[in-house]
């Protein structure tokens, strides 16, 4: 089976894909890719855990260096559990 989708259309549409922005028809080719693409599954999967780890943050015009740990900290624990 081919891909209706390649991976770096998923890539452009991932943002739209995570906040249900995506018209049907597009929403329904992510999700077949999804199947499909284990690398593009994980991908998503990151953008979801970034998106998370971002909404914990204060909101400040800057990360600053405690911030800065704090995510990285974070991802590195989330990859891993993935592991």
């Amino acid at each position: 089976m081919t891909l209706d989708l390649t991976c770096r259309e998923l890539v452009e549409f991932a943002s739209d894909y995570l906040e249900q922005a995506l018209p049907a028809r597009e929403r329904v080719r992510c999700e077949q890719h999804l199947v499909l693409c284990t690398g593009c599954a994980r991908y998503l999967d990151q953008m979801r855990a970034v998106v998370r780890l971002a909404g914990t943050l204060a909101a400040e015009d800057e990360l600053g260096e405690a911030g800065r740990e704090r995510l990285l900290a974070a991802l590195d624990a989330w990859r891993s559990r993935r592991r």
